[in-house]
């Protein structure tokens, strides 16, 4: 088989090995069968709830369990058909068989990626909070575009974006930016961007057209509805309220409506300021603290069982993610997974998806890969 083949049949094997692992194929097979058998319980719908949650799981793991063997048989099938014509000679039907395996790929990855959103909350919608790093203006620019960014992202896979909380930057930019993203999957697909972006450019505020390097910080935590429950102590929150900054009419700048909850015993800070209500924007930063906590509470069982895991760090050098270089060369590069793009632009633009991809397999395997920074 050609090399081209080849190199499409590893790659949907590769595919098709972190599928199982990350359903854990035995046991999956194991419990699927005894949701069938649930399902064929007719007591299952005394309890509406519990019976939409085990018809949500069933559904989860067949689809992805009859998918993935769906692509084994098609794979198979391919395989030996392009083997049967070039044994033939027959190098018309040979090259149909290359077409049909490169197709299969693209399936499979697809798969992989949609088996990885297997978390507890990676159906939920989430927010997406980035803070500027030290630097003023450069740093506050560089927020804004990550903001502009991630909007972009989540409009190429039909979401829906609200800005909750904004603070402008003192010239240009911002200093921090929450939003609210809603869409299927959104938390499990932008979970792995939490951490320190660095920005590498000729700066538009340097008259001397120096290159300057700036840093900017993402902060992912989901939304959670009311059948999650998160424990907190009202003793334990100092809330605070203020004037409004920014875009939004007389009456949300002329008035003390936005709110800020500070979780004393962990130093997490909430804060929404995009309703006209100060009651609105209370209730809504309660969500964003339940939400919090709630992340915090899932990172600390991924990291007690050794799972990758993005923390909030100091927003400068040794702490970046990801490298986005635009002078005097064109790269943008993932200092987790290693992968890059050449077409910084399209980064920017929202193509977010090979990086979020990737990192999600890390975080399913375990592996590490040695990444040097770029200059």
């Amino acid at each position: 088989m050609r090399a081209e083949a080849q190199a499409h049949v590893d790659s949907i094997n590769d595919a098709l090995a972190l599928l199982r692992q990350s359903l854990d194929w035995d046991r999956a097979l194991r419990r699927l069968d005894e949701l069938n058998a649930r399902v064929e319980d007719p007591t299952l719908w005394n309890d509406a709830k519990q019976a939409q949650d085990v018809m949500r799981e069933r559904r989860r793991l067949d689809e992805a369990i009859t998918a993935t063997r769906a692509i084994e048989s098609e794979m198979a099938g391919t395989v030996e058909l392009i083997e049967l014509a070039e044994a033939e000679g027959d190098q018309e039907l040979a090259d149909e068989g290359a077409r049909s395996l490169a197709e299969l790929a693209q399936r499979a990855e697809a798969d992989k990626v949609k088996a990885l959103l297997n978390g507890e909350a990676d159906a939920n919608d989430t927010y997406l909070e980035i803070n500027a790093g030290a630097g003023g203006t450069e740093s506050q620019d560089w927020a804004e575009m990550l903001q502009r960014m991630y909007t972009r992202w989540a409009e190429r896979h039909g979401m829906k974006v609200e800005l909750v909380d904004y603070h402008a930057g003192e010239q240009a930019g911002i200093k921090s930016a929450t939003l609210l993203v809603k869409g299927e999957n959104a938390y499990g697909y932008a979970k792995t961007e939490s951490g320190v972006h660095r920005l590498v450019r000729i700066s538009p505020y340097d008259s001397s057209a120096r290159r300057h390097t700036s840093f900017s910080s993402v902060w992912v935590y989901p939304v959670i509805d009311d059948n999650i429950e998160v424990n907190y102590n009202e003793s334990d929150l100092r809330i605070d309220t203020y004037r409004a900054s920014g875009a939004g009419g007389q009456h949300i700048n002329t008035t003390d409506s936005a709110v800020r909850i500070t979780h004393i015993p962990t130093g997490i800070v909430v804060q929404c300021q995009n309703q006209r209500s100060q009651h609105k924007n209370k209730a809504e930063a309660y969500n964003q603290l339940r939400a919090r906590l709630y992340e915090r509470e899932l990172a600390e069982r991924e990291a007690a069982a050794n799972a990758q895991n993005a923390t909030k760090t100091d927003i400068g050098w040794g702490h970046q993610i990801r490298s986005y270089v635009l002078q005097p060369y064109q790269l943008v590069k993932d200092l987790r997974t290693g992968v890059t793009s050449t077409a910084p632009g399209d980064v920017l633009d929202g193509k977010l998806d090979d990086f979020m991809a990737a990192a999600l397999s890390q975080r399913v395997t375990g592996e590490t890969v040695a990444v040097d920074d770029v200059d």
